[in-house]
């Protein structure tokens, strides 16, 4: 049972590490911020279309009821892409990974709401430490330049993840993970598509390579564990652990991008990997 958990959390924490690659990606991909994600969707959609097919997994929406779910999941997660993206240019790679990251505090409240999940106190402690983590993490900006905006924009992105992730727990118990990736997929790619014809994509040669790997790394393979993670924690458990995210993209930005983070990342890096570590040995004692 101990290693069946112990799996089940490292696939949780490579899929964090899978989607911390999303920071520096998006700050770097030059493009308009729709046509990336649209791109990011519809590239996913066909290897994760394609992957169901191989599996034999089925794609049929078995009752009607779940179709409203799977389109306004799809909804959340595109508005929360495009929204995270904005946080991400309008400030940095830090700044737009770390306001995103008080989704598990939204997580922990609106979760029982949706889920006949009882209320756990220790959430809200958790999240105050993450968000404290965030605060010493967080560069000190002028209120009226534009990391401002880039917060509010993050903050927004981070409302609309945490009700995507407790709508996909409810539909991953009668579906398959990849399923429920496929229809949110098709959900923005439909959505974005007028975009194309809109907005200028004229350099997307020079830019494809960099799309390809946030569409396959990024979304179909990180974002499709994720759900799949779902199955065995709490939405709760997978955001508290999922807040190394910003940890990880601070260095993948570091290496990549050259952002060089402050004595106060440090410090806050380190209140937010205590919460992950006490979620894991928490969540460890719960499974046994």
């Amino acid at each position: 049972m101990k290693n069946q958990h112990l799996n089940h959390l490292l696939q949780l924490l490579l899929a964090t590490l899978f989607i911390s690659t999303s920071g520096a990606l998006g700050r770097f991909i030059d493009l308009p911020i729709p046509i990336t994600i649209w791109w990011r969707s519809i590239i996913a959609l066909l290897l994760l279309y394609f992957f169901c097919r191989y599996k034999h997994i089925s794609l049929t929406i078995r009752s009607k009821r779940d179709l409203l779910p799977a389109i306004i999941s799809g909804l959340l997660l595109g508005t929360h892409w495009i929204t995270y993206f904005y946080a991400l240019k309008l400030s940095n790679v830090a700044i737009g990974m770390l306001s995103l990251f008080v989704y598990p505090i939204f997580t922990a409240l609106l979760e029982p709401l949706f889920i006949k999940t009882k209320f756990d106190p220790i959430y809200i402690v958790l999240g105050l430490m993450v968000l404290f983590g965030i605060y010493l993490l967080a560069p000190e900006f002028d209120i009226e330049n534009t990391h401002v905006r880039g917060i509010l924009f993050g903050l927004f992105s981070a409302l609309c993840y945490a009700l995507r992730n407790i709508l996909s727990k409810k539909l991953v118990t009668h579906y398959s993970g990849s399923s429920v990736m496929v229809y949110q997929m098709f959900v923005i790619s439909i959505v974005l598509f007028p975009t194309l014809f809109i907005l200028d994509a004229s350099n997307i040669n020079t830019q494809f390579p960099y799309v390809i790997l946030l569409a396959i790394l990024t979304t179909a393979v990180g974002h499709t564990m994720l759900i799949y993670s779902l199955k065995h924690f709490t939405v709760s458990t997978a955001s508290i652990i999922n807040s190394m995210q910003p940890i990880l993209g601070i260095v993948i930005a570091f290496i990549f991008l050259g952002e060089i983070p402050t004595w106060n990342t440090f410090f806050g890096g380190l209140i937010i990997l205590s919460t992950v570590i006490i979620e894991s040995l928490r969540s460890q004692k719960k499974s046994a």
